[in-house]
């Protein structure tokens, strides 16, 4: 039981810390071993969820001042509905090769944007929200991965890395919140995830702690290609994962 705690304890640490410095990959991170910690894999999934909604709170409070919610409600509303749609459409992935196509696309489209993300900008139309959340929700639904698609977005939108930061976590924090209360509905919210809730919730200060010192000092210049690094590094742990 205590190995289990430490575990926890651990995990939110680091899913906290690379959440607060990239913007996204708490889930891709923990989901790696939380589900042999808990007794279900809805019951981990719900857990990572209240962590990551917790690590996004913060971060939102503290970065409000950013945030530009006329900007936000198109491609949350498409992610809401398209996601919703994928879930039902299909509950469970069971395919291996769907997720390691992913993982593969991932790691080819981190190398693209490292290579040209110079010669790219999107615009923040109704059009490229909509097709932003469109492919997040698709993710999201199929693949529990909504991350990628909306972190592009942002990160290709917005002026600076703050507001970057502030838009991507305000629009992962009503996703997650949606997400919980149908996880709640289905019964995976459960007393041993609230228990093991307060387990993890230090390490995601701590974490959250650390990622901010660390993304205080990251040049502008070179946040993006880190960001762009570690959705390549998100499709590796994909792939490492399906065998």
């Amino acid at each position: 039981m205590n190995s289990v705690i430490i575990a926890i304890f651990l995990l939110s640490v680091g899913a906290s810390f690379i959440q607060r410095t990239t913007g996204f990959g708490f889930g891709i991170f923990i989901m790696t071993m939380l589900p042999f910690l808990m007794p279900s894999y809805g019951e981990a999934t719900t857990l990572s969820g209240i962590l990551a909604i917790t690590t996004s709170s913060v971060i939102v409070w503290r970065l409000r001042k950013y945030v530009t919610w006329k900007r936000l409600w198109l491609i949350q509303l498409s992610f809401l509905v398209v996601s919703t749609m994928a879930i039902f459409a299909l509950a469970r992935i069971e395919d291996l090769i769907l997720r390691r196509i992913l993982g593969v696309a991932l790691i080819i489209i981190s190398i693209y944007f490292i290579l040209f993300s110079a010669r790219i900008k999107l615009p923040t139309n109704g059009r490229v929200q909509i097709c932003a959340g469109t492919l997040s929700g698709l993710m999201g639904g199929f693949f529990g991965m909504q991350g990628p698609p909306a972190v592009l977005y942002f990160i290709q939108s917005e002026p600076t890395k703050e507001h970057y930061m502030a838009m991507a976590q305000a629009y992962f924090l009503i996703g997650n919140l949606i997400m919980t209360g149908v996880r709640a509905y289905n019964g995976f919210f459960t007393a041993t995830v609230l228990t093991d809730y307060f387990y993890g919730l230090g390490g995601v200060i701590i974490g959250t702690i650390l990622g901010a010192y660390v993304f205080r000092h990251i040049p502008n210049r070179i946040f993006r290609h880190i960001v762009y690094a570690y959705i390549g590094i998100s499709g590796i742990i994909i792939i490492m994962t399906t065998y």
